[in-house]
Formats: C-alpha cells, sequence, structure tokens
C-alpha cells in the first residue's frame, strides 16, 4: 500500500489489487474520517479529497494503514441486462488478439456476469469487471477521435458502454440502443458501483427490446415583460456557473464550476448577491445584451471594458470591480480582454436558471448543466428581494496574465512522478510551456520544445484525477486539466498545480507561457498518528 500526493488537499492510496480499493471505499463509507470530501475509487487506486483544516493526508493514511482490507464486497442484488448488436469494428481485431472465433469472443462476453467496479470517464461510463480473463486485449495504439454513444467496448480486464460520443482507444465490440446516461432519469446513470450486468445478444436471443423515449423538457416560457436580458453577441458561448456540483462521482460526474473562483465570489459581491448565485462565465469578451428592466450587473476577472449604451443613443464607458446600473434599453457590450481570459458576468438577484444535479454549472465534457449561452437567447432574471448590500471595494486578486507573459505555477509534484526519467522532471520545471489554440475548460494543452521523457511506455491503469493536474500523453505535451476535466484518467500525471494557483491557471491566455515550479521533492505520504 502506498499514500501519494496528488495536490495539498488529495492523495492517492495506491493498493494491490480492485477488491482492495473497493473494500477500502466501502470501509470509508461505512465509517467515514471527518474531513474528507469526496473519494474516486479505481481500478487500484483511491483518490480522496479532504479539508486541510479538519485532517491532514498523514492521518488520512495512518488511519488506513491498519485497516484490514482482505474481506470481499458482497455483490449487489441489482442486476442489469444489456441487449447487444455484435457488430463492432473492432470484433474480429479482438478475435485475433485473443485466438478466438468471434463466435467464441461473443460466446464468452455473454456467459459473463459482470460487477460495476466504479465510475468515471464520462457520466455513466461504469468500468466492469469479472468478465472471461481471456477477453482480456490492451487498448487500441491509436485511440478514435470519436466513438459513438452506446459502444460496448473492451480494455484489459474491463468492459464497459460509451454513455455519449467521445473520444476513445477501448475495443468496439457491438453497440447497444439502451441509453446509459440521462439526466432526466433517477439516478441519470444506469450503471451504479456494485451493480451486476449481463449482456445478450439481441439477434441471437431474437428478443425485441422497448427503449423508452426520453423524457420531453418543458419549455421554460419567459414572459414578454419579465424582466430579462437579451443576448445580442456572444463569439463564444458563454457559461452558466457556480463554485461547482459535488457528490455525484459515483455517476462519474465531476465538480466543474467557475475556473476563477475568486472572480466569481467577487462579482457576486458586486451586486449583493448571496454567496453562490449563478453567474455568467464569458470567454474573451465580445458579448453583448439588452436589458429590458432596471437592473444592476458587475464583472469581475478578466480585464474587458464595458460600453453602456442607452435607448437615445448616449454611451457609458466603465470597467470592471464596479456596480453598473441599468435602465430599460440599455445595451451592454463587454469588450476584448487587455488581459486575463474570463470575466464573471452578475446581475442582482441572480439569473433565473434551473440547477442540474444541484447545481448551476455548466460541464462542457460531460455535457450536464444549462445550456450554453449564445446570440439570440433570453436569460431571465431572478428576484432582488432580500440581497445584501453591493461592494464598491473589490480588487483583483493577482496580476491578470496576457498573451506572451510568462506565468508562474506552484506545482506539487505526484502522483506518478516516478514514472519520469530524472530528465523528464527537470524539463517539466526547466522549459516554458506555451498555451495553445486547443485548450478549453476542460484543460489547457500545453506545448515545449522538449516533450517529457518517460521511463518506459507501460500502460497505467485508470484512475482519479483532480482539477490542476499536469497529465502527460504518449506525445509527452502536457494537458492542465481545468475544472470540467475527466473524473478518470489512464495517463500519468506528472504533478498539479497547487490550489491556490488554479484561479490563475483559469485566467492564462492563449500564447502566454507557463512556468511550472515545484514547492517540493516528490515523496511518498509517510503514516504518522
Amino acid at each position: 500500500m502506498r499514500f501519494l500526493p496528488v495536490s495539498l488537499t488529495t492523495i492517492l492510496v495506491e493498493l494491490a489489487d480492485l477488491d482492495e480499493t473497493l473494500a477500502l471505499f466501502a470501509a470509508l463509507t461505512a465509517d467515514p474520517i471527518d474531513g474528507i470530501e469526496e473519494m474516486v475509487p479505481a481500478a487500484r487506486t483511491l483518490m480522496i479529497r479532504f479539508r486541510p483544516e479538519k485532517v491532514t493526508a498523514e492521518d488520512i493514511s495512518a488511519w488506513i494503514s491498519t485497516r484490514d482490507l482482505s474481506a470481499k464486497v458482497a455483490p449487489s442484488e441489482h442486476l442489469v441486462e444489456i441487449p447487444v448488436r455484435y457488430d463492432g469494428e473492432d470484433l474480429r481485431d479482438v478475435a485475433d488478439l485473443t485466438g478466438l472465433s468471434v463466435e467464441e469472443v461473443v460466446r464468452r462476453h455473454t456467459e459473463s456476469e459482470f460487477t460495476v467496479a466504479f465510475c468515471g470517464f464520462a457520466p455513466g461510463f461504469g468500468y466492469l469487471v469479472g468478465g472471461d480473463p481471456a477477453l482480456a486485449v490492451p487498448r487500441r495504439k491509436s485511440p478514435r477521435t470519436r466513438i459513438p454513444a452506446g459502444s460496448v467496448a473492451l480494455a484489459g480486464a474491463f468492459s464497459g458502454v460509451y454513455p455519449q460520443a467521445s473520444p476513445g482507444g477501448w475495443q468496439i465490440i457491438g453497440t447497444t440502443p439502451v441509453r446509459m446516461w440521462d439526466i432526466d432519469r433517477e439516478p441519470g446513470a444506469l450503471f451504479q458501483p456494485g451493480y451486476r450486468v449481463r449482456f445478450f445478444d439481441m439477434e441471437a436471443a431474437g428478443r425485441t427490446v422497448s427503449i423508452p423515449e426520453p423524457a420531453t423538457k418543458a419549455d421554460h416560457a419567459i414572459a414578454a415583460d419579465a424582466p430579462q436580458f437579451r443576448v445580442l453577441a456572444a463569439p463564444m458561448p458563454a457559461f452558466f456557473q457556480d463554485l461547482g456540483r459535488f457528490g455525484q462521482t459515483g455517476q462519474g460526474v465531476s465538480a466543474s464550476g467557475a475556473l476563477d473562483r475568486a472572480a466569481f465570489n467577487a462579482a457576486g459581491r458586486i451586486v449583493g448577491n448571496p454567496a453562490n448565485t449563478p453567474a455568467l462565465e464569458l470567454t474573451l469578451g465580445g458579448f453583448s445584451f439588452e436589458s429590458t428592466a432596471r437592473a444592476v450587473i458587475g464583472l469581475a476577472g478578466a480585464a474587458c471594458p464595458v460600453t453602456v449604451r442607452d435607448a437615445e443613443g448616449r454611451a457609458r464607458d466603465f470597467s470592471i470591480l464596479q456596480p453598473i446600473a441599468l435602465e430599460p434599453g440599455d445595451v451592454v457590450t463587454i469588450g476584448h480582454p487587455k488581459a486575463g481570459m474570463r470575466a464573471y458576468l452578475a446581475v442582482r438577484g441572480g439569473f433565473d436558471v434551473a440547477p442540474v444535479l444541484g447545481s448551476a454549472a455548466t460541464d462542457t465534457l460531460a455535457v450536464v448543466g444549462p445550456e450554453p449561452v449564445k446570440a439570440g437567447a433570453v436569460l431571465a432574471l431572478g428576484n432582488t428581494a432580500r440581497l445584501a448590500s453591493v461592494s464598491t471595494d473589490e480588487v483583483p486578486a493577482f496580476d491578470l496574465p496576457s498573451a506572451g507573459d510568462v506565468v508562474t505555477l506552484d506545482v506539487v509534484l505526484g502522483p506518478r512522478t516516478d514514472w519520469f526519467t530524472q530528465k523528464g522532471i527537470e524539463t517539466l520545471t526547466s522549459q516554458f510551456w506555451q498555451v495553445t489554440p486547443q485548450s478549453s475548460r476542460v484543460g489547457i494543452r500545453l506545448a515545449g520544445e522538449v516533450p517529457l521523457e518517460r521511463k518506459d511506455s507501460a500502460e497505467l491503469p485508470s484512475e482519479g484525477t483532480a482539477t490542476g493536474a499536469i497529465q502527460v500523453p504518449h506525445s509527452g505535451q502536457p494537458v492542465l486539466f481545468l475544472a470540467d476535466h475527466p473524473l478518470t484518467g489512464g495517463y500519468p500525471v506528472i504533478g498539479a498545480v497547487a490550489e491556490y494557483h488554479l484561479d490563475l491557471a483559469g485566467q492564462i491566455p492563449i500564447n502566454a507561457k507557463i512556468r511550472f515550479r515545484p514547492i517540493g521533492p516528490f515523496a511518498d505520504i509517510a503514516a504518522t498518528r
């Protein structure tokens, strides 16, 4: 058993096998340690996020090191049957890799009873174990950029079903018409940890499957005379955000939320909203809207100029970090930022936006949350009753970076730093990494003159990933995960940005450069009592 650092508030417990992982997860669920906030089980690791003011990484390690993890978790009584058309484009390759006929591959897959070990990668994606060992095959050497929803696939000792179209490297052996993820279903994920799963061949069984139609969503009609913002321009879609969606890791849903939490909070204070009132996250400015009512708005984050033009054509200029009063007919234009990447637009009383799984955060990777806001959208405004006083003395939490700047980010080395050569570790911290245009809310894709050198090309079993993780694919060019990152990943993480620099990371624009500065050497966490 090893205890590895992930960040200042997260550790990774490496265990002997999946059985030990599930036993530890069950033990911590039944007898929780005060201060642990979230756990992400994976193939042979358990990632634990905690509150450092309540418990330390060393305390958690000490408690876990004394636990008896030999008992196996009892299987669930819940059985899910999945109909499959065994028509996958990799079915023949799987047969060749296993030395079996196509018919034998199908027979062994349908005669196996699987268990959902854990969920991750995407909402509703369950990692299934317990299949026939003869069906263990490696991932594809070249991952596909798009695998259709409903694809039934194999990788290593796992089987799984892709809940939505997404990139992936698993071997596809068939397809199912069953919806694995439905946000309007309770729970949304058809696979839950511990559930038993069986697949059956639709053609051989001669069974028809009735798939219920997705629930029709009622239109949220906005009365013409209701207070609202009418969006006139949005060169890049804006996203509703709050502080995040927690407690959904069992369904494979990560927290998401505002990338610059300090700026999000400041925008809310400027207009006197309660904490965590949803706001709009605007990327690179250019956003414009007309207000149909009296309102007070505030912006924080990226240094965007603000122009308000009234119904008679008179224009007034404002800066961020101050309350701005609007009258009916005012048109607000938020210009491109001189520094920074993302601004947060709050309105007094908030926006009338419905939460999804308890949060208004929009997760762009998982496609969970309110719809992106584009030109033509109408945004209903909330109730202004019982609000606090506005704040007029907000200041930026840090100097905003511009394109061409070098930004230094503190890094906690781990959990897989020892998968890299000494040269690779030195490359991470000694050279500048350029932010590429392929960056998004999922992560910052970086380019460096020298790629990070690994000790070998071994496959890493999927394990939990944290916001700020620096994941390194085979190319050696790292990706810095932001709030919409996948819950689990299969590439080694060499380090993670310290939590106090995550807001800054969310404001780094394209063509800026990043320098990573370790705050200490890489070492296992020692269990102390």
